[in-house]
């Protein structure tokens, strides 16, 4: 068996290969890219020999584990901050986190992740790049307010991109460049919103067929846009065996520092995906006005007080709507919480 560390930078792979006794075989770099790669297959398969491979995760590592696993390779995709904490280094290059991951590889101590299917990271692109454009389009409204209240101009309507709004910036006395980039601005606002409008209607086309999609939406607070991202992000439920561990992969989950009687919680951990942990905060501001979740997220807000208490009460709620998205999708039922939290009239 060859254990093979890859440590990728932007212009190089470094590679290192070792036999099972930690024998190096081969230390190389090669491009990262197609030819490189087909390289690298052919120098080690001339030693005849399974290959048990292994690469940090970051950006471009998933188009290296696919190459080198259609060649035959079985390659893990290892946690970069587990691979720290089992092998931490004095001195850090990038042959050196290549011998690591070998060294790991040939120990079977690959702290692995788990790697989402094409379609399920097509649907993850879908939904993240509908949030890209979002935010960009979010970001050219909050330049337009700043530049009014730049020359003193108030925004004496509710919706400035609306029409009365509109015909508003049309009439307002702005110098140049500034006038310029605020037509601009608002051109471009435009444009976006279509986009964003194309993206929402090939994301509800797409969620109608998609088993965890209606069970989401019975949830308080999640529509279908949330539905699908949380869908989506979360990928096969059957991989968390319990609703704690879906919980803990959110990162919603304070940090634990604990040593003999002391017991510290820190910030949270935000590990896992950034876009599932927005989408269940999203979801929490809307369900903390439901029924089922209302009292406890006015308790929680009152308990903690005023500065910080509103954005800890919805973290609790998302938390809550996290083990509730557990049961419902390993049950395949809507979502019915435990109990009425008021008696409807008759």
């Amino acid at each position: 068996m060859m254990h093979v560390g890859l440590d990728l930078s932007r212009k190089r792979l470094d590679v290192h290969a070792m036999d099972d006794g930690g024998k190096a075989i081969e230390v190389m770099s090669v491009p990262p890219d197609t030819d490189g790669l087909r390289g690298l297959v052919n120098r080690i398969g001339a030693y005849g020999q399974p290959v048990h491979a292994a690469i940090e995760s970051m950006t471009g590592a998933r188009f290296i584990h696919d190459q080198l696993e259609l060649a035959g390779w079985d390659v893990e995709v290892a946690d970069a901050q587990k691979v720290k904490g089992i092998a931490p280094l004095a001195c850090k290059t990038d042959r050196i986190d290549a011998r690591v991951l070998a060294e790991l590889c040939r120990r079977d101590l690959v702290p692995a992740i788990w790697l989402p299917t094409p379609d399920v990271r097509g649907d993850r692109e879908r939904a993240r790049w509908r949030l890209h454009l979002v935010r960009h389009r979010t970001s050219l409204k909050n330049r337009i307010h700043a530049t009014l209240m730049t020359f003193g101009h108030s925004c004496p309507v509710s919706d400035l991109f609306g029409v009365t709004g509109r015909d508003l910036l049309e009439r307002l006395d702005i110098p140049e460049p500034w006038r310029g980039m605020v037509t601009a601005s608002v051109r471009l606002i435009d444009q976006l919103g279509d986009e964003i409008d194309e993206c929402a209607a090939d994301l509800r086309r797409r969620g109608a067929d998609h088993p965890y999609v209606p069970l989401l939406m019975t949830a308080p607070g999640i529509g279908w846009i949330l539905a699908y991202t949380i869908a989506s992000e979360i990928g096969d439920i059957s991989r968390f065996s319990s609703p704690a561990k879906l919980t803990g992969y959110t990162g919603l989950c304070p940090r634990v520092y604990q040593s003999g009687g002391r017991d510290n919680r820190g910030s949270l951990s935000k590990n896992g995906p950034a876009y599932l942990r927005w989408a269940l905060i999203e979801a929490s501001m809307q369900a903390a006005r439901s029924t089922t979740y209302r009292d406890r997220y006015q308790r929680n807000k009152a308990r903690v007080g005023k500065q910080r208490g509103t954005s800890v009460a919805r973290v609790d709620i998302a938390r809550k709507l996290t083990e509730a998205i557990w049961y419902m999708l390993t049950r395949h039922q809507a979502f019915s919480p435990a109990g009425s939290a008021s008696v409807l009239a008759a």
